[in-house]
């Protein structure tokens, strides 16, 4: 066609353009090709609990739909929540965070991404953690920043060590972003590490991003909030859908210092304004009847680590080295021994013993794949049977 209409008006934007491929998403096609085809594919790639909402939690939500709760909100959250999540971080945290210095987001996800908004300006370095969650580095470039990996290593347990930290700081370093316990390396960093941390934000006056959605989650080892030793420059970002099998409920929330909150609300009431009404009435009930959340947790955490034990000692017998993480419910296994590649490696796996788990590549983690144990042991047992077949056991 030629004329006005030949070339379309529909130009992606710089920013668009800029987001990266994932490098998963090769990988997840042919997962589901293959399931279309009748073949028996197991997923070892979600990171959501296998555990349904636990009841009292949905009966919160039944209540407020019957009793029409269902309008907008405020942006922030309905005060109830807030003030319940206020309690929780002074109860299980050591925080203080008055009931207007939280907000309430459409998941964690939401919370990251209005805080880089809110206090990134073009050019700011963000020191990351790597292996680190695939989102962080990418909603730090679309937000104007430049992310800036710190390395951990397997045999270091995936610690992060404070003068590597310190090495990579430069007069441009605006921001560092934690993630304890850590995806995709369920590394809980140690007190003594998250305390010299927090001591070179105060003196290099840097913010401190603080995820800790998977802190119920540890095993072992002592979650320990960093705005514990640096308050007056931590945001600290959590939500509902890990301990509480939330994931599908979208429900997220932050606090941190007031004008950060007020700013991270206005960019949200210009973006998704409030999060679900009946999402929040039932996270109000996993915070306010905390002793049978609380059961329900540590129901879910025992059966997490009984899990872990066994994937990753089944692992490592197999020859794919695999270290043993403190918290959360994934693991990073060296598949060197199936593919030095491990975009190739997970393709392997995933066409010869049909199990599908994520390439370490958006993770910062080359030679390594991640597996999720949110499954159940008999689901865990068969892929290491099918791993086993793979490498000729």
């Amino acid at each position: 066609m030629s004329g006005p209409f030949s070339v379309s008006p529909f130009t992606l934007s710089a920013r668009a353009q800029s987001l990266k491929p994932s490098a998963t998403v090769a990988v997840t096609s042919r997962a589901l090709e293959l399931r279309r085809q009748g073949l028996d594919v197991i997923s070892m790639s979600v990171g959501e609990p296998d555990f349904d909402t636990p009841p009292h939690i949905k009966a919160a939500a039944i209540r407020a739909i019957e009793n029409g709760r269902t309008k907008y909100t405020p942006v922030s959250g309905i005060p109830e929540l807030r003030g319940a999540i206020s309690a929780k971080f002074a109860r299980d945290n050591g925080l203080s965070y008055a009931p207007d210095a939280v907000t309430v987001t459409s998941g964690g996800k939401q919370a990251l991404f209005n805080a880089f908004f809110a206090l990134l300006n073009p050019g700011d370095e963000v020191l990351i953690p790597a292996p680190y969650w695939v989102s962080y580095p990418e909603m730090v470039a679309l937000a104007g920043g430049v992310p800036v990996a710190v390395p951990t290593t397997p045999e270091g347990g995936f610690q992060l060590d404070p003068d590597e930290l310190a090495a990579r700081i430069t007069p441009r370093t605006r921001m560092i972003v934690l993630n304890s316990p850590g995806n995709p390396t369920g590394a809980v960093f140690a007190p003594q590490r998250l305390r010299a941390i927090a001591e070179l934000a105060q003196r290099h006056n840097l913010v401190i991003v603080s995820d800790e959605m998977y802190e119920h989650l540890v095993y072992g080892a002592q979650h320990v909030s960093i705005g514990t030793y640096a308050p007056e420059h931590t945001l600290t970002v959590n939500g509902a859908s890990k301990a509480y099998a939330m994931t599908g409920w979208r429900l997220g929330y932050a606090g941190g210092p007031k004008a950060v909150i007020a700013a991270m609300n206005a960019l949200q009431s210009q973006s998704t304004s409030n999060a679900s009404s009946v999402s929040q009435y039932a996270a109000l009930a996993a915070l306010e009847e905390h002793e049978a959340t609380a059961r329900f947790i540590e129901e879910a955490r025992s059966a997490y680590q009984e899990r872990r034990d066994r994937l990753v000692a089944g692992l490592n017998a197999l020859g794919l080295p695999t270290p043993t993480p403190q918290g959360a419910f994934y693991v990073l296994a060296d598949t060197t021994a199936i593919h030095p590649d491990e975009l190739e490696a997970a393709r392997r796996i995933l066409d010869v013993a049909q199990v599908a788990v994520v390439p370490g590549t958006d993770f910062a983690a080359p030679g390594q794949v991640r597996l999720s144990y949110a499954t159940d042991l008999a689901t865990i047992e068969e892929v290491l049977r099918r791993l086993g077949t793979l490498l000729g056991g």
